[in-house]
């Protein structure tokens, strides 16, 4: 396996930066969709690439009324892996889940 490129201090500073807002814009989604402030339609919906890099797992659980047992189970009958992402979904499984929970 390749080792990664060294970085200077800089960088490295800069995408532990990077890496923190992402970070926060995601808790912030999810933060949305547990107040109701967002609907799964608009987050399904949006061009935001921190949308597109949440785990929907991790989407469906930030719905009210969703937790683990249910998101990882809707996710069995619908067809949706463990690992997926948002941006990973195609047009039948988005469909499946608005059905579903929207």
């Amino acid at each position: 396996m390749a080792t990664p490129p060294q970085l200077t201090p800089e960088q490295r500073a800069a995408a532990l930066v990077k890496a923190a807002e992402a970070r926060a814009a995601r808790a912030e989604i999810k933060a949305r969709l547990k107040m109701g402030s967002m609907s799964l339609r608009e987050a399904l919906e949006s061009d935001d690439v921190n949308v597109g890099k949440l785990k929907v797992v991790s989407l469906m659980q930030s719905l009210p009324g969703v937790g683990k047992v249910k998101a990882r189970r809707l996710m069995e009958e619908i067809g949706i892996a463990d690992n997926r992402r948002v941006q990973g979904l195609g047009a039948q499984q988005r469909k499946a889940l608005l059905e579903t929970l929207g």
